[in-house]
């Protein structure tokens, strides 16, 4: 990154950090998977856990190959608060040669940011010459998204200024893209879009992830006028927008009860080849239940499933809800018992408010139907409680 970069970033963030910033999380910034058990772990089961992975760490095959167990192990960690037992487990790679490879000291900075502990990701970015590992852009960008997930977004600044110029790397697209959010989740989007401007002076050219997160940015504060300028700059760049980029323009219609622009966005979505995916029927299906229209917004499920594309733990949710505030207790029924089939969580509230109204329907069977398939369930084991009466 050229010194005049330099200085225009740190001048831009310095302006910037009058905005008043998202205090940092003091839990997990991991999204946790619900647990077959609501109760949470006891500190003999996750003390049993650190010394089971620490075993498991000692072969190199599971070193190199156990990305989604290293993953699964701090992500549990850090659903329970216990971020001494992740720095533990962490620490403890450094004793095995893999430490001295760039991909798995980088991958062991992003885990620490993943929970929310920058300066445990930032120390080992700095000892990393000490463990004969080298840092290039792999590292920096590494340390660029931990500082984002721990929402340090002012310290970015200092990071994406400084580093580059004491250190032989040189930023790429995805060293820039966490500046532009950083931006963005600060409230000053302008800033955001002169980085776009600052980055190609440097040879390196934004990419669709950079005019996504401005485009999505913008139409969730209604700038729509300047959101088309990024269209536009997308199109004189040749990136192609993705479904992402149809769904905040969705999104953001929707919210605005602009129902039919919405729609014709989706249409042009499928006259440019690009596929909706559950983001995108979500937010039409959101759109509909916030303007009281329970059967579109069911039509729009079943155009879901028409398109090939599974509906989540949102569509349900959402449905459901609205479902029973219009009190078609069937039709959540319904909707739980899907959701349950496909391994989605519609949550124990709405499985009692579901069950409450059936109750109250005297549709006995089916309440005591969900009710066994609630506790029955070998995925998700929901607390639900037949309705006291009144």
């Amino acid at each position: 990154m050229s010194s005049s970069v330099c200085r225009r970033l740190h001048g831009l963030f310095a302006t910037a950090k009058t905005t008043s910033l998202p205090k940092p999380p003091k839990a997990t910034i991991f999204h946790v998977s619900p647990a077959v058990s609501s109760d949470p772990p006891t500190d003999k089961t996750l003390t049993a856990l650190v010394a089971k992975f620490k075993k498991n760490s000692s072969s190199n095959h599971f070193r190199r190959h156990g990305h989604k167990a290293y993953v699964n192990t701090v992500r549990r960690l850090a659903a329970a608060n216990k971020q001494s037992y992740i720095d533990e487990i962490l620490q403890h790679q450094k004793r095995y040669p893999n430490i001295t490879n760039e991909g798995f000291t980088a991958q062991l900075i992003s885990l620490y940011g993943k929970s929310g502990m920058f300066d445990q990701a930032h120390k080992l970015f700095d000892e990393m010459p000490q463990l004969n590992c080298d840092r290039t852009v792999m590292s920096f960008n590494a340390l660029l998204s931990a500082c984002m997930n721990s929402k340090k977004f002012d310290k970015i600044s200092e990071l994406s200024s400084e580093l580059p110029e004491k250190l032989p790397i040189k930023p790429d697209t995805v060293s820039y893209n966490p500046v532009v959010k950083a931006f963005c989740e600060m409230g000053s989007i302008g800033s955001g879009l002169l980085v776009v401007n600052e980055i190609e002076k440097s040879g390196v050219q934004p990419d669709l992830i950079t005019f996504n997160t401005l485009l999505d940015a913008l139409y969730r504060n209604d700038r729509f006028e300047e959101a088309e300028k990024v269209w536009g700059l997308m199109q004189e760049k040749n990136v192609v927008p993705d479904g992402r980029s149809y769904t905040a323009k969705i999104r953001a219609l929707m919210a605005g009860k602009r129902i039919s622009e919405a729609v014709e966005v989706f249409q042009k979505m499928g006259s440019k080849g690009v596929k909706p995916d559950a983001f995108t029927f979500n937010a039409l299906i959101k759109g509909f239940c916030d303007d009281e229209n329970l059967e579109e917004a069911k039509r729009w499920c079943e155009e879901m499933l028409k398109n090939d594309c599974k509906p989540d733990n949102v569509t349900y949710r959402i449905l459901g809800y609205h479902a029973c505030d219009k009190g078609d207790f069937e039709y959540a029924l319904k909707l739980c018992k899907e959701a349950m089939s496909r391994r989605c969580l519609v949550g124990s509230p709405l499985m009692q408010l579901v069950l409450a109204g059936l109750v109250k329907e005297s549709k006995m069977e089916e309440a005591k139907e969900l009710m066994e398939l609630g506790k029955s369930n070998s995925f998700f084991q929901y607390k639900v409680e037949w309705p006291s009466d009144e």
